[in-house]
């Protein structure tokens, strides 16, 4: 069984990811890798995770079209 790891945002240098199944911030590894995306910096940085691989998809499907 897996130990539950705990983790803050008070924590010296935190990490969120962002859950594609609940499409929540979560701090630290709380999910299974399968499910979130990361990490980033800054909760606000996880919370935009879908607008950013949004734009970075677009923008490298353009350069293969050149």
């Amino acid at each position: 069984m897996a130990r539950e790891t705990v983790y803050s945002e008070k924590d010296e240098t935190p990490e969120f990811w962002f859950n594609l199944k609940s499409l929540t911030v979560e701090v630290g590894k709380k999910s299974p890798a399968p499910n979130r995306l990361g990490p980033f910096t800054s909760r606000a940085e996880a919370e935009q995770a879908l607008q950013t691989i949004r734009a970075r998809t677009e923008k490298w499907n353009s350069e293969d079209k050149d």
